[in-house]
């Protein structure tokens, strides 16, 4: 199969198109309009936020550093770019529309924001505007009817092979980024120059990244989002656990792995457990198999490491049923990927809405939809020591389902996350993560 995005991408632009076609007809609108977005300065200041492209627009282009912009899409048509390149001399100015897609739209290339006015479609009321309020131009503010939503969002669950060959390469990035990050741990690194060091071999910045590092060293491994980054090195290095992304023309990866310090200890021998079982899940990534599913099996086979480890004393399944799985992993297994870390959409009933509910007990999974060819999702199961739900436990009913001596002697460690982005197809998966890192050993 190519991976030549210039092959990949007419495919890709054909699949928008048949979607844009039949949610405007859900919507009885003529024309889908998707502003790019504008820079947000901060309250009483004059520094602006870093920009962020409307994911409804990156959607059709490798646009990402473009505000002012406008796409435009009426079925049987050729789409439009109306392309902001301003006079300006503050700013580095967009250098005019290149690459492989540019001869696939009709381009207008506009100076000012408001020279858009003159190229969009005649009636405001006939096009679906998707966008945020600010991104109101005139009379053409984002109406983002719901019918329309639902349909683009729901099947944008289903990556292209052009769009899958953007993760690719955003994972070669963040992989090549991980591997630099081990390495200044294992130099014995504070977390914020274990960040700069990722930072630096992605060769993307904090604005450029798909969200913010988590970066963690010894017991911060308990905090899932944990970014405060130290600057200094703790004296004793036990344990790093990384969560970290990069971007590729908008499409993001997220990559999760976590070290020892002692690699021929016990937190050694966990993570290599916790390694095992995700590689089993991610196999799970299945025309048809229910994501609900991966998740509680998930409880089910971290619990039963947690056995093995003398860390808990109940079957999986007296674990998973009373909750105490929950306090030692108590995330979802994962989410959708793609446009965004955290894609779209990942609880939507069918194409035109509805709420498919999550497994009771379980409130912070992000996808309960059935998987099928062109998903992706990440799969990331952990196990942490964290003392608030810890305590909780202590004070609840079920204080004696576990070692409390056993827990002591890895709360120090924090916890343990490995996360992998993979794609569902119509046989065995593909785990572009195991894959990223196969290619740079």
């Amino acid at each position: 199969m190519s991976h030549d995005p210039a092959s990949l991408y007419p495919a890709h632009l054909a699949e928008l198109q048949r979607r844009v076609h039949e949610a405007l007809e859900r919507a009885g609108l003529d024309h889908l309009v998707v502003p790019s977005g504008n820079s947000h300065y901060q309250v009483f200041d004059d520094r602006d936020y870093p920009y962020a492209v409307n994911p409804q627009f990156k959607a059709w282009l490798p646009l990402t550093r473009n505000p002012g912009s406008w796409l435009v899409a009426t079925p049987g048509r050729k789409p439009k770019l109306i392309y902001l390149q301003p006079f300006d001399y503050w700013h580095v100015v967009p250098q005019a529309p290149s690459g492989y897609w540019v001869d696939h739209y009709d381009i207008v290339v506009i100076r000012k924001p408001e020279e858009a006015l003159a190229h969009l479609p005649a009636d405001p009321a006939r096009c679906a505007i998707l966008g945020e309020p600010r991104s109101a131009l005139g009379a053409y503010v984002p109406n983002n009817p719901q019918a329309a939503i639902d349909y683009l969002e729901f099947h944008r669950a289903y990556k292209t092979p052009y769009e899958v060959q953007m993760m690719r390469a955003a994972t070669r990035r963040g992989v090549r980024a991980h591997r630099a990050a081990e390495a200044a741990f294992r130099d014995g690194a504070s977390e914020f120059d274990i960040h700069l060091a990722y930072c630096a071999a992605a060769r993307q910045e904090g604005a450029d990244l798909p969200y913010n590092n988590i970066v963690a060293l010894n017991h911060n491994g308990a905090v899932l989002h944990y970014t405060e980054l130290e600057r200094e090195a703790p004296a004793q290095l036990r344990s790093f656990l990384i969560d970290a992304g990069a971007s590729h023309h908008g499409y993001a990866c997220d990559i999760t792995r976590t070290y020892a310090a002692d690699a021929g200890g016990e937190f050694q021998a966990l993570i290599d457990a916790v390694d095992a079982a995700q590689l089993k899940m991610c196999d799970q990534v299945r025309a048809g198999h229910d994501y609900k599913r991966i998740h509680l099996d998930a409880h089910l086979a971290l619990s039963g490491i947690l056995k093995d480890f003398g860390v808990i004393k109940l079957s999986p399944e007296s674990a998973l049923e009373t909750g105490v799985s929950n306090v030692f992993f108590p995330h979802g297994i994962g989410h959708g990927i793609g446009l965004q870390v955290h894609d779209v959409a990942g609880f939507a009933a069918s194409d035109r809405g509805g709420t498919i509910a999550k497994p009771e007990g379980q409130p912070y999974l992000r996808l309960t939809r059935e998987l099928a060819p062109g998903m992706a999702v990440t799969i990331e199961p952990g196990v942490y020591f964290i003392d608030l739900l810890l305590d909780g436990l202590k004070q609840g009913p079920h204080a004696d389902a576990v070692d409390w001596n056993r827990i002591d002697q890895f709360r120090p460690y924090g916890g343990i996350r490995i996360e992998d982005d993979v794609v569902c197809t119509d046989g065995a998966p593909i785990n572009l993560t195991r894959d990223g890192f196969a290619e740079a050993a």
